[in-house]
């Protein structure tokens, strides 16, 4: 798929089955995270892949979580946090890793690995793959970082689920280009 399409075309896929990417669709997907924009080459980010019984253990992290802040979490609640990893054949954890700097702020540090997860996503489009972007209070949570091994300056930007689409895709309606953009001045 020429870049073009795949920028024009791209989708949220949130039914994703296997087969997931294989190494060869990975190094591409990863390459293309790498080239994220990055002011001052910091590289303030990094990347988690997370697959097979690693997504189950990160299940049980998330059921951990959960249990923390509700021990009377009822078990349809807990396997539907057990299970939440499962819903594709791999994931990709992007983390914000951010450096002090002069001149970069940390919000340009976040953007950019923002757009590492993009890239990744955009890409595993572009191969035949699909994908979707989560985050959700998961994301923030105390125990999920520390049991995924960000230290404690360190954030997680998303949860990027990457598989085969299983189905068929729906079309999203695409946005008006006047309502979003506006020639200045």
């Amino acid at each position: 798929m020429d870049a073009l399409t795949a920028l024009t075309t791209r989708r949220s896929s949130a039914k994703l089955c296997a087969p997931a990417p294989d190494a060869h669709a990975m190094a591409h997907i990863v390459s293309a995270m790498l080239r994220a924009p990055d002011h001052a080459l910091l590289r303030p980010w990094r990347y988690l892949q997370v697959e097979g019984e690693g997504l189950s253990a990160l299940g049980e992290v998330f059921v951990q979580a959960m249990l923390k802040r509700d021990p009377q979490l009822t078990p349809e609640a807990q396997a539907r946090y057990r299970n939440m990893p499962l819903r594709a054949p791999l994931m990709l954890i992007g983390i914000l890793s951010p450096v002090e700097h002069p001149k970069v702020p940390v919000h340009e540090q976040l953007l950019s690995a923002g757009c590492g997860l993009h890239a990744a996503l955009l890409t595993a489009h572009a191969l035949g793959f699909g994908g979707i972007w989560r985050t959700g209070d998961l994301a923030e949570d105390a125990h999920v970082k520390q049991a995924l091994g960000l230290a404690a300056h360190e954030q997680i930007v998303g949860f990027l689920y990457l598989g085969s689409v299983d189905g068929e895709m729906r079309d999203k309606p695409q946005p008006e280009a006047a309502a979003h953009l506006r020639q200045w001045p």
